[in-house]
């Protein structure tokens, strides 16, 4: 066992001071940044009342909302007649076309109809006299006799009782609400109703094989076009879910993006050079250019698109314009920064040959600078597709402007479901083919 004596042992503190005489930043710094953290998080839970937010937040708007991206419902309506008959009415736009008949609604021999809600026992029986709902393994009558409906026995949980009517909730299935003289169903079913054809199509509620058929050996539908050609443009031009919409708008947002950082990133090359203090030793020239830099950046993207808007109208040029403008800031100072951070000695090797400023800067700039040009650029670019979705919603076009439509009227979720899924297959792919296209150019492999 070494023993060390007290010279050896001042020698050794005065050799490594940091580890013997610690600073109190050094002892104490990592528990100071626990408790700065700590006490800025209970901060930010006073400052916006999180407790009172979460507790008037609509939780249940979430669950109605997920529902109806992944469904639709159909809204058949029971008139009772004055002499005692049931006439069913359903919405003018019905997902099941203009003379719907479907097998969830049985005409009784004595005059009444029996819904079936979903096949887990949820059925509705209207007669001129009473409605039934059986839900949840029981049957509760209505009645409708007289001049307000009312519950015969006890009323379940999962209904309601008003002045003039009575609202059964039967949870994601639907929903019934039954008056004196009308009984409203709402049925609902999983999936996107009419999403290949609509409800004007040849096509519609035909199944898929004879579909098929008809597209390939079947007789015209109409002598003047083929078949497959009429199929192409009832899908395309389908009034519900509007596919060649959403498909031209989905390509003019990824033009957006593609243009504006093109025109972005051809803008900043040249400026980057200048505002390089190593490249352009001009002090005031190098400023005046970083500070143009901040300036395009600091406002951002979706405020460029409002000023332009404004300029020149609703559409994808705005659109363009506000990713140029900021990629011009973004690249401009990313470029600079790389060329401020290259190493000197090859191009300082190359200019001693007496070679002219541009071979210089291709021979002793580009090769160092290329490899941060094209990840900058294409990660951008990356980027910008998903910025071109969000300034669409404030005219600059794309689908982002037709998302923001559907948002809007609080009742195409399932549309909305549709461009949303479209986005992410777009940023999915452009994810992929500009990380491969990065490492292909650097000569790296990719994980």
């Amino acid at each position: 066992m070494t023993v060390i004596d007290a010279n050896r042992m001042n020698e050794i503190e005065a050799r490594y001071p940091e580890y013997f005489h610690r600073s109190f930043r050094q002892r104490f710094g990592g528990l100071m940044i626990v408790i700065a953290t700590l006490l800025y998080s209970l901060y930010a839970v006073w400052f916006f009342d999180l407790p009172k937010l979460f507790a008037e937040a609509h939780w249940e708007r979430v669950g109605i909302y997920l529902s109806q991206w992944v469904s639709y419902d159909v809204q058949p309506d029971f008139r009772i007649q004055d002499d005692g008959s049931i006439e069913v009415r359903y919405p003018r736009f019905s997902p099941l076309g203009d003379n719907p008949h479907p097998d969830w609604v049985v005409n009784n021999p004595d005059g009444s109809i029996t819904v079936s809600i979903s096949g887990t026992g949820r059925v509705v029986t209207v007669s001129k006299s009473e409605t039934i709902v059986t839900a949840h393994g029981v049957s509760v009558p209505v009645d409708v006799s007289s001049g307000a409906p009312k519950v015969v026995g006890e009323v379940p949980s999962w209904m309601t009782v008003y002045d003039d009517n009575v609202l059964a909730d039967l949870g994601f299935a639907g929903d019934v609400s039954i008056s004196v003289d009308r009984v409203k169903i709402r049925k609902r079913f999983i999936g996107w109703a009419n999403f290949i054809f609509d409800t004007q199509s040849s096509f519609f509620d035909k199944p898929a094989g004879e579909v098929l058929s008809l597209i390939i050996s079947g007789p015209r539908i109409k002598p003047d076009q083929s078949n497959l050609s009429l199929a192409f443009d009832d899908i395309w031009n389908n009034s519900e879910w509007q596919h060649g919409d959403v498909w031209t708008k989905l390509f003019q947002t990824i033009v957006m993006a593609f243009l504006g950082t093109l025109l972005g990133s051809l803008a900043a090359f040249p400026l980057a050079f200048m505002a390089a203090r190593n490249i352009t030793p001009n002090r005031f020239l190098n400023q005046v250019l970083k500070r143009f830099f901040d300036f395009l950046r600091s406002v951002d993207m979706l405020i460029w698109a409002l000023f332009l808007t404004r300029a020149f109208g609703p559409g994808p040029l705005a659109g363009s314009g506000a990713i140029f403008l900021t990629e011009t800031g973004t690249l401009g100072k990313l470029y600079s920064e790389g060329l401020e951070n290259i190493d000197n000695k090859p191009r300082e090797g190359i200019k001693s040959t007496g070679a002219q400023t541009v071979l210089v800067h291709r021979y002793g700039i580009m090769p160092q600078i290329v490899p941060v040009i094209v990840s900058q650029t294409l990660y951008q670019w990356e980027s910008n597709v998903r910025g071109a979705t969000i300034i669409g919603a404030v005219g600059a076009g794309g689908i982002g402007l037709k998302l923001w439509e559907a948002m809007r009227t609080n009742a195409n979720w399932e549309n909305v479901a549709y461009m949303v899924i479209l986005i992410l297959i777009v940023v999915f792919l452009f994810d992929a083919a500009s990380n491969a296209l990065r490492h292909r150019l650097m000569g790296t492999k990719a994980h």
